[in-house]
């Protein structure tokens, strides 16, 4: 394991190649910012592949192999408008819920976005909302002492606003221009950080006896001059996230490695598939 995998901290299947859709990375950015706002004005990412009707199934694994949560993700596409959920449940009952709405005419835009995190899992229980028409942004949490509290923030969202569409968004540029991506921090008064984007050497990897190949985007948080703010509160730059795109005619998300709250650890999300129970086993229950 390469050395991202011990890292403290860091966005959306079945096989590879039947599920092409994917918005991982979700709170891919909620260790990065928690007191500085950047007004981005960058443009949104082309369409060339167009998102449709999807179902398809996720795990959540720690680095060291450990499945902790089975994940859903459900896609509907009604015209340009493409509503997305991806669910994570976990094995100590926590939930990790994300519904992301956007369109796709020539370029992806962000309409909305909801997130919530509950349950063991998650220290500071929260929930994140993102109105992009109206530059709205909303955290309910917790407290260090348990009370609810909301932050909601007016803030100048960029065209380019990539909440619950980053993988979806690299599944559409190329390895040799990655952008940069304008992003909200889950954190408890939301604000609006920036994704630079870039591509490392391409990976091998198999499904079944067949060789494949996957560009591996590696997403940093750039800080900028707030450094200093941040660093009282994560010690250190955040670390990088990381996603895996089979490129080809028919580009498909592989995997991601990444923190899904502040201060959290890095997580793996992969694809899965079906497993069949023996005929002579007995039935499990399903949802």
């Amino acid at each position: 394991m390469s050395s991202r995998a011990g890292a403290t901290r860091p966005w959306h299947c079945g096989t590879s190649e039947r599920i092409t859709s994917g918005r991982f990375v979700g709170p891919l950015v909620a260790m990065a910012i928690a007191g500085a706002t950047l007004h981005l004005h960058a443009e949104p990412v082309a369409v060339r592949y167009s998102e449709g009707l999807v179902h398809g199934f996720l795990a959540l694994r720690t680095i060291e192999g450990r499945t902790i949560a089975d994940g859903d993700l459900s896609q509907v596409a009604k015209g340009a408008k493409v509503t997305a959920r991806i669910v994570f449940r976990f094995r100590d009952g926590s939930l990790h819920d994300e519904t992301t709405v956007f369109t796709q005419r020539e370029r992806f835009r962000l309409a909305s976005y909801h997130l919530v995190q509950k349950g063991p899992s998650f220290p500071q229980p929260l929930e994140l909302s993102i109105d992009a028409g109206r530059g709205q942004a909303t955290v309910v949490y917790s407290d260090d002492k348990g009370r609810r509290k909301t932050e909601s923030e007016r803030l100048e969202l960029p065209a380019d606003l990539a909440n619950g569409l980053v993988s979806t968004l690299l599944k559409n540029v190329s390895p040799d221009a990655p952008p940069t991506l304008s992003y909200v921090a889950a954190t408890p008064k939301p604000r609006l950080v920036k994704l630079a984007v870039s591509a490392a050497a391409p990976e091998r990897f198999s499904t079944g006896q067949r060789g494949r190949s996957a560009v591996h985007y590696v997403l940093k948080v750039e800080v900028g001059g707030i450094s200093g703010v941040i660093a009282p509160l994560i010690d250190k730059q955040p670390p990088d996230s990381h996603v895996w795109v089979m490129g080809g005619e028919a580009p498909a998300f592989v995997k991601a490695e990444q923190a899904l709250y502040v201060g959290g650890p890095v997580w793996r999300i992969e694809l899965t598939s079906p497993v069949w129970p023996r005929p002579d086993a007995p039935a499990r229950r399903g949802d």
